[in-house]
């Protein structure tokens, strides 16, 4: 990333390899990286770093360790890895063919998938994850509401709530994401553009509401879902509040409200909290291996692509992920 500014910053460089300077580092042969909003949320606004430019993007990597660090335990030579890390203005990301990772913000990959979708999974797994489980005290009998269950965050969510033995309605805009969404599990589909939300999740409910509620939208989404949600439920939301939103109904419901950033231990340098993301990471890959938990890949690009990739993401209503695969010569 060269400047701030519209998809064609992005400009392919090439930079010196980067080198392990830690004992506990790897050097990662990067074969995908995942591509994720706040990717094109710093391209547009500027990174966390703004003095250190021109900056390499992309929090999610997959590859394979080309060298460890003198003290490193846990990897070797040639296994497979997939993590999120870097890629906020500081520490390099991975639109790259190397990167450099401590091996405890990594995990070993799941076996039975490709690069490609190794990478497409991590940042958006860790966020469910904790905004489910860690957040929303998800429990078995439970009911949920997911705000755009075909996205990339949307699909998992779908995935994870059933897997904790809850009930799993989620809006989407079409038919064909309906059939989507109903093949990962959901219960109910609501066509939000063509019905009224709450009444939907009010009927669903026998007119309660639901016990959680997980906004991946923002805006107006959440004060609409405030209003689908079961007095003392729990609503969990990825983006800041706007300046319209109606907490009055939050609080009449007696709501907890939480955020979930799963960037937080990244961006504050919380070594014990990224190794905990790091074991979600490795839950994820036995459940990904058991066929339980599936990563749908949109779209796949090439490292060159980058500026096209970002394009496509935010002309919105994407269905599952994108990545960007290295063609290692």
């Amino acid at each position: 990333m060269t400047a701030v500014g519209s998809p064609d910053v992005l400009q392919v460089h090439s930079v010196p390899d980067p080198k392990i300077r830690a004992e506990s580092e790897l050097l990662v042969r990067l074969y995908a990286a995942g591509i994720n909003p706040i990717d094109t949320k710093l391209r547009q606004r500027g990174t966390f770093y703004p003095e250190q430019m021109p900056a390499i993007l992309g929090c999610d990597g997959a590859g394979v360790v080309e060298a460890v660090g003198a003290a490193v335990q846990h990897f070797q030579v040639g296994d497979e890895v997939y993590f999120c890390n870097g890629g906020l203005g500081g520490h390099p990301g991975n639109y790259a063919e190397y990167a450099i990772v401590d091996e405890k913000f990594a995990a070993p990959k799941p076996k039975t998938i490709s690069f490609a979708e190794a990478a497409a999974a991590p940042l958006v797994l860790i966020t469910v994850w904790e905004a489910l489980y860690d957040r929303g005290k998800l429990a078995a009998g439970q009911r949920v509401l997911v705000h755009a269950g075909a996205g990339g965050v949307g699909h998992v969510a779908i995935q994870l709530a059933k897997l904790a033995g809850a009930s799993v309605c989620t809006t989407v805009s079409s038919s064909e994401k309906a059939a989507f969404v109903k093949q990962l599990g959901a219960d109910r589909a609501i066509h939000y553009t063509q019905t009224d939300t709450i009444q939907e999740v009010l009927e669903w409910t026998n007119g309660e509401g639901v016990e959680m509620t997980f906004d991946t939208v923002g805006g107006m989404v959440l004060s609409q879902s405030f209003a689908a949600t079961s007095v003392y439920g729990d609503v969990v939301t990825l983006l800041a509040p706007d300046a319209n939103t109606n907490w009055k109904t939050a609080r009449d419901r007696n709501l907890r409200v939480s955020f979930e950033l799963m960037l937080t231990p990244m961006l504050k340098g919380l070594t014990d909290a990224q190794k905990d993301q790091a074991k979600i990471l490795q839950q994820c890959a036995r459940l990904i291996d058991q066929g339980q938990l599936k990563i749908h890949l949109a779209h796949i690009f090439s490292l060159e692509e980058a500026a096209a990739a970002h394009q496509l993401l935010e002309a919105g209503s994407m269905k599952g992920k994108m990545v960007l695969v290295m063609n290692h010569q």
